[in-house]
């Protein structure tokens, strides 16, 4: 199988550069280049922009600000039933299904087994053996912050240092296990639906991962996986409320226990609003 040229070339430029250079420029907040960036975004886009709270996109301090713009409170109305899981981004459910034992998100012809994914096999790893996943990519015409799928506090987070290859459809057939190569968070919490987990990955021209609970998750300087425990309570994030946000665009996958339902009606590849249901527990 040929690989496309936008895929093998991203195994030759330097990613984490040009993605601190793209968060540089995107944070700048001189007015002309600022002004100009998000000119072009909305040319080649198409935002509607009356669904943001500060509807001038050129009142936005720079490109970052911007393109993390956040909604009106009545933009993305949340499913009223409090059995239903939400989806916690706008976005493409690129694939979603169950964990067979450790191996989920099939693509072509490689899976991912869950340890790799969650960064180590441990106990919080088998929790989720044969419970289900869900998959959603945020283009960057997208709003993008993730929020929450349900209720939960946080018990634990993980940064894991990695690559930074673009996270689109392409990419994700090509590069083999993508999202557990790629840099991530990864967030375990506890709810009224169990267990799960959400994971922001990181891709090609992500200046940034940030938390609500923590702001911008910076690497160490030992390039090594960080770990973070919380104490019972400390962090609590109701369903529907910010879990974090990215720079640009990428994934966020989220994990849970076996006895959650998807909805019949969900479907691979299908477009998804933040709050719109996916499972019932």
């Amino acid at each position: 199988m040929s690989v496309p040229y936008d895929v093998w070339r991203q195994y030759l430029v330097p990613q984490h550069g040009l993605s601190r250079f793209a968060g540089l420029l995107a944070n700048s907040k001189r007015p002309k280049l600022k002004n100009h960036l998000i000119r072009y975004f909305l040319s080649r886009y198409h935002v509607d922009m009356s669904e943001a709270q500060i509807e001038d996109p050129y009142a936005y301090k720079s490109f970052n600000d911007f393109f993390t713009r956040k909604l009106k409170e009545d933009a993305r109305p949340i499913s009223e039933n409090p059995q239903h899981l939400i989806s916690p981004a706008d976005s493409t459910l690129y694939q979603f299904g169950r964990i067979e034992e450790d191996t989920l998100l099939r693509a072509k012809n490689h899976a991912y087994v869950l340890s790799s994914l969650l960064g180590r096999k441990d106990d919080l790893s088998q929790t989720f053996s044969n419970g289900h996943y869900y998959c959603f990519y945020l283009a960057p015409y997208n709003y993008h912050r993730v929020h929450m799928p349900c209720t939960g506090n946080l018990l634990k987070m993980r940064y894991i240092p990695g690559r930074l290859f673009s996270v689109n459809q392409s990419t994700a057939e090509h590069v083999e296990h993508i999202f557990a190569r790629n840099e991530r968070v990864v967030a375990f919490f506890e709810g009224e639906c169990g267990k799960f987990v959400v994971i922001l990955v990181g891709a090609m021209l992500v200046g940034n991962i940030h938390t609500s609970w923590m702001g911008k998750v910076a690497p160490g300087n030992d390039g090594q996986m960080k770990e973070v425990d919380y104490k019972p309570n400390a962090v609590k994030i109701a369903r529907g409320q910010e879990v974090g946000h990215f720079a640009m665009g990428s994934t966020a996958i989220v994990l849970f226990e076996k006895h959650i339902k998807s909805l019949e009606t969900l479907k691979n590849n299908q477009s998804i609003l933040m709050g719109e249901s996916i499972a019932t527990f």
